[in-house]
């Protein structure tokens, strides 16, 4: 399973349904949807991650060739920091990213890194470009706000 292959089978399993297949069209979701949030530092402590949240989308541009437009060719899903070191960790599907300095294949945890291990960014290595909620989760229904309006009856003593 490729990286948007699973972000797609997660969020099909949850109930989203517009989601697209490859890693180009779902940022081009969040993007229409007003979601994304570009990141241009490589410092984890960037005051541009300071709205990532756990659930989130990540993306890259670089991790392949590509000729389509845009060059997003891959994402990720923020899972937060662990509570025993505090790093950020993300959950996806690749082949080469690492987990505690490990590398993992396949659909696994991954460490959240903005810069690739080697020092600096350069022409045709990976790039993070930003992050987006999901478009459409935890969207309050009409009826929602309906019920969140009455007031609950009061029940009788007895």
């Amino acid at each position: 399973m490729d990286c948007s292959g699973f972000i797609y089978y997660v969020l099909r399993k949850n109930g989203i349904e517009d989601i697209s297949r490859s890693a180009s069209e779902q940022y081009v979701w969040v993007r229409k949807a007003g979601n994304f949030r570009a990141v241009l530092s490589r410092d984890l402590d960037s005051f541009e991650l300071d709205e990532l949240k756990p659930g989130d989308l990540l993306f890259w541009t670089g991790t392949y060739k590509v000729e389509h437009d845009p060059p997003v060719t891959h994402t990720m899903i923020y899972l937060g920091t662990k509570k025993e070191t505090g790093k950020p960790v993300m959950v996806g599907s690749s082949d080469g990213r690492t987990y505690e300095g490990k590398q993992q294949f396949g659909v696994s945890v991954f460490d959240f890194k903005t810069t690739p291990a080697k020092s600096g960014v350069s022409e045709g290595q990976p790039r993070f470009v930003g992050y987006a909620k999901i478009p459409g989760l935890g969207k309050k229904t009409p009826n929602d706000e309906e019920r969140a309006k009455e007031k609950p009856t009061p029940s009788p003593n007895r």
